[in-house]
C-alpha cells in the first residue's frame, strides 16, 4: 500500500483538519476554529509562502501532512524550503509515509532550483528523530524563542 502524495487543494479542508488537529494535540497545543481557518487560509492563499502537501490514501482520505515554506538562505545566497510540520496519522506511521513526505518537499524544493530543506523537532520526538537520522544530517544548531 503506497500513498500518493500531493500539494493540497482548494477541497481538501476537511481532511486536512483532523491531521493538524492531531498534529496540535501532539504537541500539546488547542487548536480552535479560528486557528485553524487562519492556517487554512495561509495554505490556500497564493501570497503567502506557506503551502501544504498531503499523504492521501487508496480511497482518498489524507492520512499525512506536511507543511512547508521557502525561505532564503544568506550564507548560500540560496532558498530552501522550511518544514515546519509534519504530521502522519497512527494508523499509517511505519508504513513510509512521513519518509514519503520529506522526500515530496524534498523535490518540491529541487525543481523550484532551491536550495536543500531544513526543519526542528522535539527534543524528546525519539520516534521522528530516528526517521530524520536516516533522511538528513543532524546539525549542531541551538533554538531560541521570544514569547509575543
Amino acid at each position: 500500500m503506497t500513498n500518493e502524495i500531493r500539494l493540497a487543494g482548494d477541497d481538501d479542508f476537511f481532511g486536512w483538519l483532523p491531521l493538524f488537529e492531531s498534529y496540535c494535540t501532539f504537541y500539546e497545543t488547542e487548536l480552535d476554529d479560528a486557528k485553524a481557518l487562519i492556517v487554512w487560509n495561509w495554505l490556500r492563499d497564493e501570497h503567502n509562502p506557506l503551502q501544504a502537501a498531503l499523504a492521501v490514501d487508496e480511497e482518498g482520505t489524507p492520512v499525512g501532512l506536511a507543511h512547508f515554506r521557502q525561505v532564503p538562505s544568506t550564507l548560500t545566497a540560496t532558498n530552501g524550503l522550511f518544514l515546519d510540520d509534519l504530521y502522519v496519522a497512527e494508523s499509517q506511521r511505519g508504513t513510509g509515509t512521513g519518509r514519503a513526505l520529506i522526500e515530496f518537499v524534498h523535490a518540491r524544493a529541487a525543481e523550484l532550483g532551491h536550495g536543500g530543506v531544513s526543519w526542528i523537532t522535539a527534543a524528546d520526538n525519539e520516534p521522528a528523530q530516528r526517521l530524520y537520522d536516516t533522511l538528513a544530517t543532524r546539525t549542531s544548531w541551538v533554538t531560541y524563542e521570544m514569547d509575543a
